[in-house]
């Protein structure tokens, strides 16, 4: 009878490889979404034929990272749900630690280079789900201007998440000093109302549709 060892030891391999794969690829596609599997082969340090035998297609690599990206967002909303600090607290360090995981960027550099599955659909439809309790409960209860919208949040991380300069630890530092000022805007004063209408969700849905 053939031996199944070799299968199962390249299997045990490719299960050691893989979250090294993922934040290879998490690394060179949110800096890059063209870039070719081989560079992730090479930030990862496995073979172009390791990296295929676990991810059949470059499609299929990109929706995990979509996947981890959606699976660490819906880990910090569940958090931010359940926590019961001061409502301004718990919505600010939300933000921030949305802004430090990058979670956004990858929804940002992302979309549209991929067709999203069901599992996906399901995951984000629990984003919006949490969301939608913090805006309002901060609404509420710790000062966010009634004019704000869930989406005009994920903009404004957007916006930051852009910010590089100098090294990672610089970086980190300036996105946090922009991301503080943004927060003091969402805060309840007595100015204009914004002009124009928040992003809607079928507007930030056609990202994902690949071009």
């Amino acid at each position: 009878m053939e031996s199944h060892e070799p299968l199962s030891g390249r299997r045990a391999q490719a299960r050691r490889n893989d979250p090294r794969i993922r934040q290879a690829a998490r690394d060179v596609f949110t800096s890059d979404p063209d870039a070719p599997m081989s560079a992730v082969a090479a930030r990862a340090g496995v073979g172009i034929s390791a990296l295929y035998r676990r991810y059949a297609s470059k499609e299929d690599l990109l929706r995990q990272v979509a996947r981890d990206g959606l699976a660490r967002y819906l880990e910090e909303a569940e958090a931010a749900v359940a926590d019961d600090r001061d409502a301004w607290e718990a919505f600010e360090a939300f933000m921030t630690r949305l802004l430090d995981a990058q979670t956004v960027a990858i929804t940002m550099n992302l979309a549209g280079t991929f067709t999203p599955n069901e599992e996906l659909y399901a995951m984000s439809v629990r984003a919006a789900e949490l969301n939608e309790r913090i805006v309002e409960r901060t609404k509420a209860e710790g000062g966010l201007r009634g004019d704000v919208e869930v989406d005009d949040l994920s903009l404004i991380l957007e916006q930051v998440s852009t910010i590089r300069l100098g090294d990672a630890a610089r970086t980190r530092e300036l996105r946090r000093r922009y991301l503080a000022l943004f927060l003091d805007g969402l805060r309840t004063t007595t100015g204009e109302t914004l002009p124009g209408p928040a992003p809607t969700p079928d507007e930030l849905g056609e990202r994902w549709s690949p071009g």
